[in-house]
């Protein structure tokens, strides 16, 4: 049996943990580009550009993880080990000289 690296959970645990982390930092940096364009060009509603900006790059990152996930998912569906193949029957007019 294969032995788990010594910091997986650990790993596992910063991975999620950085998806939090990237929602927060991308919608202040969108609100951030807004106030910014709001105070440079003089018009207000460039603030809900920058943060449509942020929630839209928050949601990216969260489909990006999601599609990580899933190959990740799909990689161990595939694996042989995890397959579950339950035994099939041998119907009586399949040839008697075949044998398991």
């Amino acid at each position: 049996m294969k032995e788990e690296p010594k910091f997986k959970k650990i790993v596992d645990a910063a991975d999620g943990l950085s998806l939090g982390i990237s929602i927060v930092v991308a919608i202040l940096i969108g609100v951030g580009l807004g106030v910014w364009m709001k105070s440079f060009f003089g018009i207000g509603w460039l603030l809900w550009v920058g943060v449509f900006w942020g929630i839209a790059a928050a949601v990216l990152n969260v489909y990006k993880a999601y599609q990580k996930q899933k190959a990740m998912l799909d990689e161990l569906a595939n694996d042989p080990r995890y397959n579950y193949t339950p035994y099939k029957k041998k119907d009586d007019d399949e040839d008697e000289d075949e044998k398991y």
